[in-house]
């Protein structure tokens, strides 16, 4: 028996679709559905290696796991990682193809559209409901032709759809009635309900907007959730982070992350920021350097123009000075690539340029090569007086010779086979680069690391927890969702009933 579907979509991006998804997936699975999330086309460089080494978003990883479920590539079937404005590598089915620009992209799509939509049946099969995400907003008229993602998805699926709007953003009522008034006559037919997201202040505030947009559109409200702090969400996409200068406040560990144009799994350091006494800020130029108890080169998807863009920012004399002053330094995947003494890129993988020049702190020099790596990984910490397991997964084109530092981890186990080998280096254990994204999920690994450096800035030592990975409380997700909705409305679009 074919699932039932549902479609949340969007009056823009950034609504609040993939946080409402999640919870909907935890919402209908712990009333004993089998649910699979499903976006036909998600552009992120925050993405997640699935357990047969398949590339897929990070998103839709969260989703899968808020239902329970291991994430697979067929819950997100094609995933483009921008690598420029107009350019971006594609992933099919969690395998690289290519790196297109637009028009080939868009000449691809017909080639795309099957492997979508045999993914999408694939999860149908197998379970009760299936609740998929749009993207961005299915209005842009401009696009009508070329959108695989929204109301082309959902009428292959045959889904209902909940339109999303973001009050906090101002003009709420106007975004919804004018996404509905722009869509085509059997599109608007679709859309089943409104859901107002990120609402603060007195609901009642908004009776009238509600009964009038109801009254002129006939479609009706499903509910309006209200703005919470701290929800346990992995971020699609770095547009949500905020650059900022300052220091943290008193007592408290400052953490620094160089926010790259093409920044890529910045997921990696959301549970620093869960720590009680660490402040994680983003920073963009010499006037937010500010002095960082730790300072971190992130990913990158693109790691020569983005080590040029931080020259042009003065940033990488910055970084140069910090490390003379004693300040921490972690250099993660493209960020351990720009620590090293050169980039090569011979063959033009990514860029024009055949070589580089790295900063120098690391002897290593790396090499990019047509063949990505992917690979999910266990081990165990090399660091000074840093004893813990440490788990993580790796995506990268680059291979990275070491010289005569020694590693920073030692890999004992890559998916479900034994291995034996050596990542990164480390000068110490306040300078490492490594490929390892996902380090810090780890709480064990995460406290004994920011133990060592509460130690060197004489602050309090905080309990180690033999936990795995930092916690998710996906009912918390689906009890936000539930408290604010219409439940019997919610039945009647989606065709299973909430509980049984």
């Amino acid at each position: 028996m074919k699932a039932r579907a549902v479609m949340l979509q969007g009056t823009g991006s950034h609504v609040g679709k993939s946080v409402i998804t999640a919870a909907l997936c935890r919402l209908y699975a712990r009333n004993g559905h089998r649910v699979a999330p499903f976006k036909a086309q998600n552009m992120s460089n925050n993405s997640f290696v699935t357990s047969d080494g398949g590339e897929m978003g990070r998103a839709q990883a969260f989703q899968a796991q808020a239902a329970g479920v291991e994430p697979s590539v067929d819950m997100n079937p094609i995933l483009l990682k921008p690598e420029a404005d107009t350019r971006a590598q594609i992933v099919r089915l969690g395998v690289p193809i290519d790196s297109m620009d637009v028009p080939e992209y868009h000449a691809y799509q017909e080639i795309a559209w099957p492997a979508i939509t045999a993914a999408y049946d694939r999860l149908a099969s197998m379970n009760d409901l299936v609740l998929l995400e749009g993207a961005g907003s299915p209005a842009e008229i401009n696009l009508r032709g070329r959108d695989i993602v929204n109301m082309k998805m959902a009428a292959y699926a045959e889904a209902p759809v909940v339109l999303v709007g973001d009050i906090e953003r101002g003009g709420v009522f106007a975004s919804l009635y004018g996404t509905l008034a722009l869509l085509e006559a059997e599109e608007r037919d679709r859309v089943r309900a409104f859901l107002i997201n990120k609402f603060r202040g007195d609901l009642s505030l908004l009776d009238s907007g509600l009964v009038r947009l109801t009254e002129r559109t006939a479609v009706p409200v499903l509910g309006v959730l209200p703005y919470v702090f701290g929800l346990p969400v992995d971020e699609e996409d770095s547009v949500v982070l905020q650059a900022q200068g300052g220091a943290a406040p008193k007592g408290t560990l400052d953490v620094a992350v160089i926010h790259l144009p093409h920044i890529s799994n910045a997921t990696d350091f959301q549970p620093l920021g869960a720590e009680p006494d660490v402040s994680v800020r983003y920073v963009e130029s010499e006037g937010e350097f500010g002095d960082p108890d730790l300072l971190i080169l992130p990913g990158s998807k693109s790691t020569v123009a983005d080590f040029e863009w931080m020259q042009q920012q003065g940033l990488d004399s910055r970084v140069l000075d910090h490390r003379s002053g004693g300040g921490w330094l972690i250099g993660i995947c493209g960020g351990y690539q720009m620590l090293g003494e050169r980039i090569l890129d011979p063959t033009g993988v990514e860029s024009g340029r055949p070589t580089i020049d790295g900063l120098g702190l690391l002897p290593v020099v790396t090499t990019f090569q047509a063949r990505k790596r992917v690979v999910r990984v266990e081990g165990a910490c090399l660091l000074p007086g840093i004893s813990s397991p440490i788990r993580g997964y790796e995506i990268h084109q680059g291979r990275t010779e070491k010289g005569d530092l020694p590693p920073a981890f030692k890999l004992t186990r890559e998916f479900d086979r034994a291995t034996d080998e050596l990542d990164g280096a480390a000068q110490d254990v306040g300078c490492f680069g490594t490929y390892l994204h996902g380090l810090f999920d780890h709480g064990e690994f995460r406290r004994e690391y920011l133990n060592a450096l509460r130690a060197k800035k004489g602050l309090a030592r905080i309990p180690v927890h033999a936990y795995d990975t930092r916690p998710k409380d996906f009912d918390q997700l689906a009890d936000w969702l539930e408290d604010h909705i219409d439940g019997a409305l919610l039945d009647s679009i989606v065709g299973v009933p909430l509980h049984r």
